[in-house]
């Protein structure tokens, strides 16, 4: 029997919090403008929000990019308002979870600044550094994830310093074990204050291969080259890991990490209790289903039949020996509707289907702000002077900038891609500046607020929103939808997505219908036997009118309506 835990019955909401709610006027959310809406997010049914950074920070990467890690960012507020937040979180019986960033810091950071000062400051070690080649280049050919070199030449000290993101967000030497007391410190000072645990950042990438070697290259690449394999997963990882586990197990909270490139037997291993590491990582693979190997930039065509290889994978390959936390969009990633779905006629009823798939997985669902609401891409940014995110940025530069690439082709990517589709200002309400702020907000607003806004949905019973609370409570009611094993049903048809949850005496049945025609329903002789076994009862549905499924309907065939999607107990 599985173990029961809070953290595996609970449903996340992860905040943006920039974007989220701004309370001051100054165009940016803030921690006032959560607190404002925390009576929003209990009616929604969440029981665990999951704010990214708030830390004192220069937003080279919107703060994933720290200078002080005891400190909140004056844009956001004050260490008391935060006491406060946290304070009326608990009260309503709700819990909190803060973004923990371990692989790096901002170079502002009073640590780099000490490590950059001499070659012999006590803090060099902090970091990563090292001479250049005898031709004066770089260390290695590794490639960051902004598509240049992981290495900056520091002219002051003549090395060159590794940075797997920015060269504004310097990586720790996790080898140095000042730098892993003082992370354990943070970590203390945080779990203090009473917050309920980490989403832990990257977590996979904090130890490295100390000699740094060159990686192989591909064809398609020059000068630098994918160096995954020396960081990933790296030799230490699982020791660095049990380190911190020791401060993590002091206290009743939950850590959750941002792991990429890990295989099941990866996260048996992270998540197992046993080992003593994390309670759960993220699956981040149906999130990237569109994304090209060689160039996460270009869009490819996905299939249904790949989705649902990798839910089979991770549902039942992991199921009593591991756990996972489930998303299918955040900060990082376009909007959901947009890439997994339907953003014109169908836009509703894929928001709802993807809802359904996401609730009735096993694993713990984590939710993005707007997801909600069914908000799509921001088709209002077009130039390059309209995108924030670094990625976007450095991209643009390198492909038309320095390759010359054509512009236009790659704007269109960018559009599409770009993070900062997820971060446009949450919708609200059909007013100015959709009720974000009463400034001018820090992003433009999606134009179709006046049409997707909180406030009409949840006076409407068959919005995006309000199936959304129907589908939350569904799964706190019932520890199928949690703790049930998982079996595919229909897995080569390229439409259709199937499947059984079972737990104790229970039998599930989610249907869905993942395209924008109708589909027939052609069930097999075991799923018909399967579905006349006892009282059935149809528990959620995202079309309006009333589904009737009789057993003649099944047996004969029926038709099921785009983007349909039906639960059934």
């Amino acid at each position: 029997m599985e173990e029961r835990q809070w953290w595996k019955e609970s449903v996340v909401y992860e905040i943006y919090p920039r974007s989220f709610k701004d309370s001051n006027g100054d165009g940016v959310g803030d921690l006032g403008g959560i607190l404002e809406k925390l009576d929003y997010l209990e009616e929604l049914g969440v029981e665990t929000l999951w704010i990214t950074p708030v830390y004192s920070s220069p937003n080279a990467d919107y703060g994933y990019d720290i200078r002080d890690h005891y400190r909140i960012a004056g844009e956001y507020g004050s260490m008391a308002d935060f006491e406060l937040l946290l304070d009326e979180i608990h009260k309503r019986g709700m819990k909190l979870l803060m973004d923990l960033v371990v692989n790096h810091t901002s170079d502002e950071h009073p640590w780099f600044i000490e490590a950059r000062s001499s070659a012999d400051n006590p803090y060099r070690d902090y970091y990563i550094w090292r001479p250049g080649k005898e031709d004066g280049s770089p260390p290695n050919n590794w490639l960051s994830y902004l598509g240049e070199s992981v290495w900056t030449y520091d002219p002051h000290t003549r090395e060159y310093y590794f940075h797997l993101y920015s060269r504004r967000q310097p990586d720790l030497n996790w080898d140095n074990p000042k730098v892993r007391r003082e992370m354990r410190n943070i970590i203390r000072f945080w779990l203090d204050k009473g917050i309920d645990g980490f989403r832990i950042d990257a977590v996979n990438v904090i130890s490295k291969e100390s000699d740094l070697p060159d990686a192989e290259r591909s064809p398609e690449e020059k000068l630098q080259a994918n160096g995954e394999p020396h960081y990933k997963n790296g030799p230490n990882i699982h020791t660095y890991l049990k380190e911190l586990h020791e401060v993590f197990s002091q206290y009743p909270i939950v850590t959750a990490g941002e792991t990429s490139s890990v295989t099941i037997d990866d996260v048996k291993r992270y998540t197992s209790p046993e080992q003593k590491e994390l309670d759960m990582v993220l699956m981040i693979e149906a999130s990237k289903i569109a994304d090209p190997e060689h160039d996460m930039w270009e869009e490819k065509q996905w299939t249904l039949t790949e989705l649902k290889s990798i839910v089979k994978n991770w549902q039942q390959e992991l199921h009593g020996q591991g756990w996972i936390g489930l998303y299918l969009s955040n900060h990082d990633h376009p909007r959901l509707v947009s890439y997994l779905g339907h953003e014109g006629e169908y836009r509703e009823a894929s928001a709802k289907l993807l809802a359904t798939l996401l609730l009735t997985l096993r694993g713990t669902p984590f939710i993005y702000q707007g997801e909600e609401l069914g908000m799509t891409n921001a088709d209002h940014l077009q130039g390059i002077e309209d995108f924030k995110e670094q990625q976007a940025l450095a991209y643009f530069r390198t492909m038309v900038l320095d390759k010359g690439h054509d512009e236009d082709q790659i704007m269109q990517r960018i559009r599409r891609k770009s993070r900062d589709n997820a971060r446009t200002p949450l919708q609200w309400e059909n007013s100015r500046e959709a009720g974000f702020t009463d400034g001018i907000p820090w992003m433009p607003v999606n134009p179709n607020y006046k049409e997707i806004h909180a406030a009409g949905q949840l006076q409407d019973n068959r919005s995006v929103l309000n199936y959304y609370k129907r589908m939350i409570a569904l799964r706190r009611a019932n520890r199928a939808l949690v703790y049930g094993c998982y079996t595919p049903l229909l897995e080569e048809h390229e439409q259709l997505l199937i499947y059984k949850r079972e737990y104790e005496d229970e039998q599930w049945l989610i249907i869905m219908n993942f395209s924008e025609v109708e589909v027939e329903l052609e069930l097999s002789p075991e799923l018909i036997a399967y579905w006349k076994n006892g009282d059935r009862e149809l528990l959620i549905h995202n079309y309006e009118e009333e589904r009737m499924m009789t057993d003649e309907t099944i047996q004969g065939g029926c038709q099921l309506k785009p983007y349909e999607a039906m639960v059934w107990r």
